[in-house]
Formats: C-alpha cells, sequence, structure tokens
C-alpha cells in the first residue's frame, strides 16, 4: 500500500475538528471509512462523504489501511485506543489533557500500531518544539524560561497540551525532567523565582486558535520565540498529513517530527 491509497476514520466527525478534517478529505481526494459521534449528537444518522454517522465506536476499527484520527476528549480517546489496537488500526491522536498513565497505555498499544501522538499536530508548532530545545540547550539555567499561551474561551484544559510540549521540550533541551521544574498558577506572595523553573501563564478569551511564547530572559536581554495560528485548519491539515504516514510506518510509536523527518532532540 502506497501513502496515498489510505482511508480515514473521524470520531468527532461533527465537530469543528471533525468538519475541517472532512473538507480537507474532499480536497485532497482521501475516503472516509467510519464516522461517529456522541450518543446525543443532532448529527447522528446523517451521511457524510456516503458514510452514515453513528455512536457505534467499533465501527471505527477498520483494520490497516485505514486510519483513526482522533481529536476528542481523553477518556474517548482511551476507548477508540482499544479499538485501534484490537483491529490493527493506526491511529493519529491531537487529544489534549491525557494523563501520564493515558501516556503510557498509548505507548503499550503503540508495541502493537502505528501510533501518531502528538499535543499540536502544526507544522510551525513542530518547529518550534525544534528551535526551543536546542535554545535551551545551548543556554544556561541562568536564562529563566518562560512560557504564555493563549487560546479561545471555549478550551477546557490549562496551560494547553502544546504548552506542556513546549515546556518539555526545553527541559529535554536542559537535560532535566519538567516535572521537576514546572512552575505553574502563581498567585499571591509566592517568593523569588527559583533558578531553572520553566514557568507557565495562561490567557483565554475571544475565538484565538492558539498562541504560544517561549521567552529565555537572560540578563540585558531576552529571546522570544512565537507562533500564532491564525486558522485551526492548519491543524487539520498536520493531521492528515500525519494519517498519510501512519497509514505505512511500522508498528511504533511517533511524534510529528517524525512526519516531518526532523531529527530527534
Amino acid at each position: 500500500m502506497s501513502a496515498q491509497d489510505f482511508t480515514i476514520a473521524l470520531p468527532g466527525a461533527g465537530g469543528r475538528m471533525g468538519q475541517m478534517i472532512l473538507s480537507l478529505l474532499t480536497e485532497q481526494n482521501i475516503a472516509l471509512k467510519a464516522a461517529t459521534e456522541h450518543s446525543a449528537s443532532p448529527m447522528l444518522g446523517k451521511q457524510i462523504m456516503g458514510i452514515t454517522i453513528t455512536d457505534n465506536a467499533q465501527a471505527l476499527g477498520q483494520g490497516p489501511g485505514c486510519v483513526i484520527v482522533d481529536f476528542t476528549r481523553p477518556e474517548v480517546t482511551m476507548q477508540h485506543l482499544a479499538v485501534a489496537r484490537a483491529t490493527a488500526t493506526p491511529m493519529v491522536i491531537g487529544t489534549t489533557g491525557l494523563t501520564a498513565e493515558d501516556e503510557l497505555k498509548i505507548a503499550e498499544a503503540a508495541k502493537d500500531i502505528p501510533i501518531i501522538y502528538c499535543a499540536n499536530t502544526s507544522v510551525g508548532v513542530t518547529l518550534l518544539s525544534q528551535i526551543v530545545s536546542e535554545v535551551a540547550r545551548i543556554l544556561s539555567d541562568d536564562w529563566d524560561i518562560e512560557i504564555v499561551e493563549t487560546h479561545h474561551h471555549h478550551k477546557i484544559d490549562a496551560p494547553s497540551g502544546t504548552a506542556l510540549a513546549l515546556g518539555h521540550a526545553a527541559a529535554k533541551g536542559r537535560g532535566v525532567s519538567l516535572d521537576a521544574v514546572r512552575d505553574s498558577g502563581r498567585d499571591g506572595e509566592t517568593g523569588a523565582r527559583k533558578k531553572g523553573d520553566i514557568g507557565f501563564a495562561v490567557l483565554r478569551g475571544g475565538d484565538v486558535a492558539g498562541e504560544h511564547t517561549v521567552s529565555f530572559f537572560g540578563q540585558q536581554e531576552r529571546i522570544e520565540l512565537t507562533h500564532k495560528a491564525t486558522g485551526r485548519i492548519i491543524f487539520a491539515r498536520g493531521a492528515v498529513q500525519a494519517a498519510r504516514f501512519a497509514a505505512t510506518a511500522p508498528k511504533g510509536l511517533y511524534s510529528m517530527k517524525d512526519v516531518l523527518g526532523l531529527k530527534a532532540d
């Protein structure tokens, strides 16, 4: 099978991301094999690209040649992961808010199927993560690292999965664990900033698709690395690119860096 000869199984087909992915499938002449929504969705029973939307998660398990592209909710994604593993269906996971336990289950499932797992499928954010890791590697911990993220007022998790991924990239560049240096939610009399910490700040408002800035504060100088998403279609575009990669990849756990052919950190 070539990277062109694959189909998509799409949970959350009626949502914003689902609708954008569907538009790209039509544009790129990629077939839809299955589509699902939650049991209370008004989209149930409707036809999209010749496929009837159901609430049957088992319908997503189409086997090799089809890729599940999941941008739903953590608990739902984990159900779909079980279906993917049981049916040998490759999977792209862009869901944020997953726990460390969830991530361990994803890694375990990747022993049997190819899985692309990334908090952000944007090509630009993937490149930003690579740059952040390299800058953090070069600079000493005398440089303070702060990450500021802004999203629309409907977003329910904070910091965003992308902000945390950037934090992990910075921590990896420094050779430390993010859990050991993460500083989130400052409020009240917090005391002086601890050397080596990586701080996070969160803004929510309007319809912002996603903005992330990683700042490195030195003495009398500052480096700021920023990515701004002006439309969510960039995430759908990256997800379809990731699905094309997953369709022919050997079993294993991959990121968007693998999809783009970037060197490992």
